[in-house]
């Protein structure tokens, strides 16, 4: 503890709102901490801070449910209407959309497993978060546009053919700021689809849903008021501390039809308070680390205008950074037009590429550029940079800009870096 304490006083944070952040996720252990435990059973202790009943932490309860509803508002739902809670992480939250969109059809499921209901078929973009690869159910993966995006009559035609084969479709997950090329799909035009269908419609945000901070740039998501319910990681483009994620529900009281399991050790029903606030029951792990507070605080201490302003930061800077990569004969953009989001993906092409046609030698060879040139950042350690290969795209860097301090300064160091390590090979 006092090694933890040193660590904390000697830190140089670059802003007092860091401060505020970082003192949040400290005061949330330290408090709960018990203070009889001996140093070699500290780490393991560390947080374990547990959240279920409003007895246990009534405060972080509370605080959770204002947090919430003030996501709601900006996704445009009422306030007084919606649902959610804080997971550990998008996977967790897209899993929970997956299970509640299953209930909300075939509520026997609960009681008497898949056996008890037909085939189901979900829908997704082929570049969908991993979650929903693994969620063993019939899968569709619709095609995509150049940018990554998804095509809308792509998805009704799968519709169909799942029916034809006697499937039940009811789940379609768009998303609103792709991994890899940072793209939206057209919400308004899959929340047609879903309606005319009877689909339960998910908008996998982890990503891009900091955007709805942005006046500039929320238009992106536009339609996200339509789905039944939205994954949000405030711990990516707002900035906040690992881990801050949520799911957010539209509907009131699902989340809790799904997951009860009555645990009679826990939930009374005859509590002397209002037992809904006792929101473990609506998570299936139960005891939850407090994820809330860090965010409460930054977004008392940014206002939503300080997470707006550093959102656009980043968004500048990935344009910059488009902008200075396609005046370049030495770079080649995987992709034409400006990025939609702070993902800048791009090949680097050494002189002894730059005047060879494509063709697939070219490839083979322009594919082990990246990775040895992200050997030599990591050995030499001024920068880093990761790289991937997606479908027929040999390895491409791809350059994400999530952290508010970076500067134009940063970008031109970092092609600087690349050229300088990357001009021999």
């Amino acid at each position: 503890l006092t090694s933890l304490r040193k660590v904390w006083r000697d830190s140089a944070w670059s802003s007092l709102t860091s401060q505020i952040t970082w003192s949040s996720c400290w005061w949330t252990v330290e408090t709960h901490l018990n203070m009889e435990l001996k140093q070699s059973t500290y780490e393991s202790k560390f947080f374990s801070f547990y959240r279920f009943t409003y007895e246990i932490s009534p405060v972080f309860i509370l605080m959770e449910e204002v947090v919430l509803r003030k996501m709601h508002s900006i996704i445009g739902w009422p306030e007084e209407d919606g649902d959610g809670i804080f997971c550990p992480g998008g996977t967790m939250s897209n899993l929970y959309s997956v299970l509640l969109a299953r209930f909300h059809l075939f509520p026997v499921v609960k009681t008497h497993g898949m056996s008890a209901i037909p085939r189901l078929a979900l829908f997704t973009s082929a570049h969908v978060h991993n979650l929903i690869i693994f969620t063993q159910i019939n899968t569709t993966f619709w095609f995509l546009s150049v940018r990554g995006k998804m095509i809308s009559s792509e998805l009704n035609s799968s519709i169909e053919t799942a029916k034809s084969k006697g499937l039940v479709p009811f789940y379609v997950n768009a998303t609103a700021g792709t991994t890899v090329y940072g793209a939206f799909d057209p919400l308004n035009e899959i929340a047609d689809i879903c309606k005319h269908h009877g689909l339960w419609m998910h908008v996998d945000a982890a990503w891009g849903g900091g955007l709805l901070l942005s006046n500039k740039h929320r238009v992106k998501l536009q339609g996200i008021e339509r789905a039944h319910s939205v994954t949000w990681n405030p711990h990516k483009m707002m900035g906040v501390p690992l881990q801050c994620s949520t799911i957010l529900v539209k509907k009131k009281g699902l989340l809790q039809e799904c997951n009860q399991l009555c645990a009679e050790y826990l939930f009374q029903p005859d509590k002397h308070y209002d037992v809904s606030y006792d929101t473990g029951d609506k998570s299936i792990q139960c005891g939850r680390h407090v994820d809330v507070f860090k965010l409460w605080l930054m977004w008392k201490a940014k206002g939503s205008e300080g997470f707006e302003a550093q959102i656009n930061h980043c968004l500048e800077n990935a344009e910059y950074l488009y902008y200075k990569l396609k005046r370049r004969s030495d770079f080649q953009l995987v992709f034409k037009g400006k990025p939609e989001h702070s993902n800048v993906c791009f090949w680097y092409l050494p002189k002894r590429l730059q005047s060879i046609l494509p063709s697939p030698e070219r490839d083979r060879e322009l594919h082990m550029v990246a990775p040895k040139i992200k050997t030599k950042m990591m050995e030499e350690g001024f920068t880093m940079i990761g790289y991937q290969p997606l479908e027929d795209k040999v390895n491409f860097f791809r350059c994400v800009f999530s952290n508010p301090a970076t500067q134009r300064e940063d970008v031109d160091f970092l092609i600087d870096e690349i050229v300088r390590l990357g001009c021999e090979l």
